[in-house]
């Protein structure tokens, strides 16, 4: 078990510079910020958006930045403080069946604890404390998934990508016990995997990556109807041929500007590229998967293509 120390929350963001010291950030007031209130079917919203010509961007692992760790609730509140999006999360199961969310299988690179996080007791996982990208601990622990479905319900859409641990049913039954299936994306990483997706919970949308029409065929092969699907169509390059295929299907293309020093997220912030966004969802993408949500943001607000507030649902508080 990491050596940590636990402070007193401050009412702003200090930056600390000595790994292992507390950095605290002040949560967000719930009247700030924004919510996406759309109502009805999830399809429906991202048609709204389409038919608008705007995009929407996918905070991956909720935004993490400085002083703000990945997969924490605060996180969250923070991105949604600053501009709609949707909130990509990683679900994971303790040893003792409860859901929290943690991307990596052991504990040891986001929090002060150490080991296979399966293997520990919610009562241990909740006393950790989760370290920021730079390695700074924060007073923010692990939340469990319950808190943040019920936080998220009335504010924005999460992705859930589900890690070993988390049993599918385990998942699917927490988000029906909240009434949350238009609030909910479940990635789906194989065609086996989306048609047992699909099977547990008909009325969620599913996200799975399509390269091509043949794909696009197979997941509806596979029993997913295409007003259930979002496509996932990688990280390399947008492919316009494709997202117009999707367009005109009925299926929202997801693009992804993640994936560390080599993604395009990264080249765009060593170049200041930023107009690069607006350009990929001018190419079609309904949704932006990135590692740079509130920078994406501006871009896509700066090109006319960002959802205002009152459109499609889309409400500044």
């Amino acid at each position: 078990m990491k050596h940590f120390q636990l402070v007193m929350a401050v009412s702003a963001i200090s930056a600390l510079g000595a790994c292992g010291e507390v950095a605290t950030t002040a949560p967000p007031s719930e009247a700030d910020g924004w919510s996406i209130n759309h109502t009805g079917d999830l399809n429906n919203f991202f048609d709204c958006l389409d038919q608008a010509g705007l995009a929407l961007i996918s905070a991956h692992r909720g935004g993490p930045a400085p002083n703000l760790p990945e997969n924490a609730l605060e996180t969250l509140q923070a991105t949604m403080a600053n501009m709609p999006a949707t909130m990509e999360i990683d679900v994971a199961q303790s040893s003792d069946g409860v859901l929290f969310l943690m991307h990596d299988d052991t504990l040891d690179r986001t929090t002060n604890g150490a080991g296979v996080a399966a293997e520990q007791p919610w009562r241990e996982i909740s006393a950790l404390r989760l370290e920021d990208e730079d390695g700074r601990l924060t007073d923010f622990a692990p939340p469990r998934f319950a808190d943040v479905l019920a936080w998220a319900k009335p504010r924005t859409i999460l992705q859930i990508d589900f890690k070993r641990s988390a049993r599918y049913e385990n998942v699917i039954d927490e988000i029906y016990h909240q009434d949350a299936e238009d609030r909910v994306v479940l990635i789906a990483y194989s065609m086996a995997s989306a048609e047992r997706l699909h099977r547990l919970a008909p009325d969620m949308m599913i996200s799975i990556s399509v390269a091509s029409q043949s794909d696009l065929n197979r997941a509806v092969a596979a029993g997913v109807p295409e007003n259930r699907l979002i496509a996932f169509t990688g990280t390399e390059a947008p492919q316009q041929r494709l997202l117009t295929l999707l367009d005109r299907r009925d299926v929202e293309g997801v693009f992804g500007t993640l994936g560390g020093r080599s993604s395009i997220d990264a080249e765009i912030a060593r170049f200041g590229n930023e107009a690069r966004y607006a350009e990929i969802a001018g190419m079609g993408a309904d949704i932006i998967a990135t590692d740079r949500p509130q920078a994406a943001h501006q871009a896509l607000a700066d090109a006319g293509r960002a959802p205002a507030d009152g459109v499609c649902g889309v409400v500044r508080n």
